[in-house]
């Protein structure tokens, strides 16, 4: 089974074409998910956040105030690491046992959906690595619109991950995604093609 992790930045359109693997009936293992779920998964790890961050994110019912802790975050990169530190290992062990799911599943392809698949070193675990792009002021103007922040805010969180030409250096295939969608998928279409010779 060929293991293949898709990756990008924040507004460039990785939900897209994860979407067309899916339409594709290729599985697909969202790292998005599972960190949105391994609070649910592992209730010890709010317990550390609590005690690393404060009560201040937290509602008083006990839930993480996600959005809160996330403008602070984004704001500092040093915090950012922190969280991370927190959560990422057991992430990256939830990835691994869906991974296993395939393979055990005899699927010929599967995708690991990550937006810091490179930052966390999935990428040196993958068979070959796709990275989503898009120019900066398309994906301002994405983020802006899809999660109705400010300009500061958006700008805190671009620049909060690694820069997109340098993550264009450490992937196997680039899409472009800054022109249509049929543009994208004729992409995509390519670079499964080239993955069917492997």
């Amino acid at each position: 089974m060929l293991c293949v992790g898709l990756t990008g930045g924040i507004g460039t359109g990785k939900s897209t074409v994860s979407r067309m693997f899916k339409e594709k009936a290729i599985p697909i293992i969202d790292a998005d998910i599972i960190a949105k779920n391994i609070l649910d998964t592992y209730p010890e790890l709010l317990t550390k956040i609590r005690k690393e961050f404060g009560d201040e994110y937290f509602t008083e019912d006990g839930a993480l105030n996600r959005k809160k802790l996330g403008n602070f975050i984004f704001k500092f990169p040093e915090e950012r690491k922190k969280l991370e530190d927190i959560m990422i290992p057991k992430i990256k062990d939830e990835i691994f046992k869906h991974v296993e799911v395939c393979r055990k599943l005899d699927e010929k392809l599967c995708v690991v959906d990550a937006p810091i698949l490179i930052e966390t070193g999935v990428d040196n675990l993958m068979d070959f690595n796709i990275l989503v792009w898009t120019n900066k002021e398309t994906q301002i103007k994405r983020v802006m619109k899809r999660d109705n922040l400010n300009l500061e805010e958006v700008m805190n969180r671009i620049n909060s991950q690694m820069p997109m030409d340098e993550k264009k250096k450490m992937v196997d295939f680039i899409i472009d995604n800054s022109y249509q969608i049929e543009n994208t998928e004729r992409q995509l279409d390519k670079i499964l093609n080239s993955l069917s010779e492997c």
